[in-house]
């Protein structure tokens, strides 16, 4: 079994992960509240099927305000206070 991504990062690495996994649950609460909304909206024989792509739809954007949240945190430690 590979190592978790988490064992592998240095110190510095690992304080940055913890930064941005804060500020990344601030920006997509408001997705996971949609999730949760869809998944306690359906009844069980809906689960599957459309309701997986509406899911996914949900946690694609999530995941590109995660990307978008990471190059610009990148993108200020680089370029410093304007």
């Amino acid at each position: 079994m590979a190592l978790s991504p988490r064992s592998s990062l240095s110190v510095e690495k690992e304080v940055k992960a913890q930064v941005l996994a804060a500020r990344l649950r601030e920006i997509v609460d408001d997705d996971l509240v949609e999730v949760a909304r869809l998944l306690v909206s359906k009844p069980d024989r809906e689960i599957f099927g459309e309701t997986e792509f509406q899911l996914r739809d949900i946690l694609l954007k999530a995941g590109a305000k995660a990307l978008e949240e990471h190059l610009r945190q990148k993108k200020t430690a680089t370029t410093g206070p304007v």
